[in-house]
């Protein structure tokens, strides 16, 4: 038997990169011929209850080089079909208002071309700035944000800034048409007042909602809502149910199951374009390895799902 990390003779080699997300090898990851490009933004200015976010990225690309690359339902390594280069990390300045800008500058300027941008948080307060970014590179118009949350994040100001990440949602409002949220579960007055006052810009599918919706209609609803749209995703991982990922500031309880997560991104993927996405709210803990992993793999899953609804894969 050959000692760890040797190969025996004659066999493949696979060299992780712990650098890269999903470890990818040069060919698998040239930033030149990637379709995705991953960005570390590791924000950190406004967390409430407990901080961390800035660990996130990193610790979502440790345990991604432990994710399988073959992935079942694409039935391939699907990464080494269309590549994912990952970005360096960058670090907004530590004002909430200066983070917000120079995101949206740094992201305006990337040539993207037609490439997928996948940001790994960080705080939820990084999605606004992103949405601006892409809009000023793009041009778009007709931008509808999906949002797997267990918040909804509508306050027009929290202690003290708009850009707090209690106050991204409404922020990136300014930028897309309407929002449509699922897996909420905590609110407060103000957000609640907002959603009534404006039904044709945000729309609410609680985790209770969600929980007692045994035919699927509200996959329906979300799917006739968004069909033939833009849509830009974000997935902050306490909407999830801490049974799947309980690493993040302010978990709440009775969130969004694993698959039930998983049918939401499909319908999304299928029935609209999706020209970004992110995953925020990752606040490592020690022996929490599992949420990081879990992290990982459904921003891989998404990857996946994004792609084949481009015409990567057959299916």
């Amino acid at each position: 038997m050959s000692e760890p990390g040797v190969s025996e003779p004659g066999a493949s080699a696979f060299v992780r990169h712990p650098e890269r997300f999903l470890g990818l090898d040069d060919a698998s990851s040239a930033r030149e011929t990637s379709a995705a490009w991953v960005l570390p933004l590791p924000l950190d200015l406004t967390t409430s209850f407990l901080p961390g976010t800035r660990l996130g990225p990193a610790a979502i690309i440790e345990a991604s080089n432990q994710v399988e690359l073959y992935d079942a339902l694409v039935d391939c390594e699907a990464a080494s079909v269309y590549g994912v280069h990952t970005l360096p990390v960058f670090l907004p300045p530590a004002s909430p208002r200066e983070a917000f800008e120079a995101i949206a500058d740094f992201v305006a300027a990337l040539p993207l071309d037609d490439r997928l941008l996948v940001t790994l948080g960080g705080e939820h307060s990084l999605t606004p700035g992103v949405i601006r970014g892409l809009k000023r590179q793009f041009g778009y118009d007709d931008l509808a944000l999906v949002q797997i949350d267990a918040h909804s994040d509508l306050r027009d100001t929290f202690d003290g800034t708009p850009y707090s990440h209690a106050c991204s949602t409404r922020r990136a409002l300014d930028d897309v048409t309407a929002v449509y949220q699922l897996g909420i579960r905590s609110v407060c007055e103000e957000e609640v007042a907002f959603v009534r006052e404006n039904p044709s810009r945000a729309r609410v599918w609680s985790a209770y909602a969600l929980h007692r919706d045994r035919d699927g209609r509200s996959l329906e609803e979300l799917r006739e809502a968004i069909t033939g749209r833009r849509v830009y995703l974000t997935l902050d991982v306490d909407g999830f149910d801490p049974s799947v990922i309980s690493a993040t500031g302010t978990p709440e309880p009775g969130g969004i199951g694993w698959y039930d997560g998983l049918a939401i991104i499909q319908t999304v993927c299928q029935n609209a374009t999706v020209v970004a996405f992110d995953c925020v709210e990752l606040s490592p803990m020690p022996g929490g390895h599992a949420s990081a992993f879990a992290a990982a793999k459904l921003v891989y899953r998404t990857l996946n799902e994004v792609m084949r609804s481009r015409g990567v894969f057959d299916g």
